[in-house]
């Protein structure tokens, strides 16, 4: 289902975004969303949605544009994204074919598998500028000072982080906080 879904989102997402009246773009994306859910039901999530817990939960000051004035929120969707640059930055070396795999998929070049994660990086990014996403956690309204508290409330996300490919420790989630700051 995941690649299904990601090919897809590289097929159809621009046009949806460019066009909210292209109703083959809309539904195809509307059908890799479903499809990404039951992927992530059979496989689980981890470091995107580990990490967004305590960026929703700490938020001071944020509105949503696309929500009241009057109630301070960073949505769901917003927290998880917000820090996919880095996390996937970080995970390259886990599995740089995956990596590359995937960026390729969404960016429609070839790359190198070595590059992966900063391909995949990079394409994110752009499909995070492209929709007009805040850029970064600086954006949402979190400094450096933050880091060590966004840290420690992701600490007890173990559902989400024991399943990373990488070590989840304090250190590497900070840097990955850290990386988060400015997206683009």
């Amino acid at each position: 289902e995941a690649v299904v879904s990601t090919q897809s989102t590289g097929k159809y997402f621009k046009r949806a975004v460019q066009d909210p009246e292209d109703y083959e773009a809309r539904c195809q994306m509307h059908l890799a969303s479903s499809m990404a859910g039951v992927g992530f039901g059979n496989a689980g999530v981890h470091l995107c949605h580990g990490l967004s817990y305590s960026i929703s939960g700490l938020n001071r000051d944020y509105r949503s544009t696309d929500y009241s004035d009057e109630i301070k929120l960073i949505p769901h969707g917003l927290s998880v994204c917000i820090t996919a640059p880095a996390v996937f930055s970080a995970t390259a070396d886990s599995s740089p074919e995956r990596h590359a795999e995937i960026a390729e998929i969404l960016g429609g070049k070839t790359v190198r598998k070595e590059d992966g994660g900063e391909a995949l990086s990079d394409v994110l990014r752009e499909y995070l500028h492209t929709l007009g996403v805040p850029d970064g956690l600086n954006a949402l309204g979190y400094t450096d000072d933050d880091v060590p508290a966004l840290v420690a409330g992701a600490l007890p996300q173990k559902r989400v982080l024991c399943i990373s490919p990488i070590d989840t420790s304090a250190e590497p989630l900070a840097e990955i906080y850290s990386n988060s700051m400015k997206n683009y």
